[in-house]
């Protein structure tokens, strides 16, 4: 299995909005593949900033290229994140996952 995580960031003021995109549609793409075992959303509030992290589980990676094409360590974005996200962070990490 192997895990991909994303991260982002926001303003405070843009959190909660941020938040609903990512539970509705912003993770809707990861679930229509039949490799996608999981998603997960993280949220973490520090004073200045939201963090965000999709962390998504897949069974193989030909499975994540379906999802993120060919160049599949690149993050991927949405017109939504125009205007919210503070930055767009160029790569995503892939991990071999276990469970155990």
């Amino acid at each position: 299995m192997i895990t991909r995580v994303w991260h982002g960031r926001t303003s405070l003021e843009n959190a909660d909005r941020y938040l609903n995109f990512l539970l509705h549609k912003g993770t809707a793409d990861y679930k229509k593949i039949s490799g996608n075992i999981s998603v997960k959303v993280w949220r973490r509030i520090d004073p200045d900033c939201a963090h965000f992290y999709t962390v998504t589980e897949w069974d193989s990676i030909a499975s994540i290229k379906e999802f993120a094409g060919d160049q599949y360590e690149s993050a991927v974005y949405y017109p939504e994140d125009d205007g919210v996200l503070l930055e767009f962070e160029e790569k995503v990490f892939h991990y071999e996952s276990f469970n155990v």
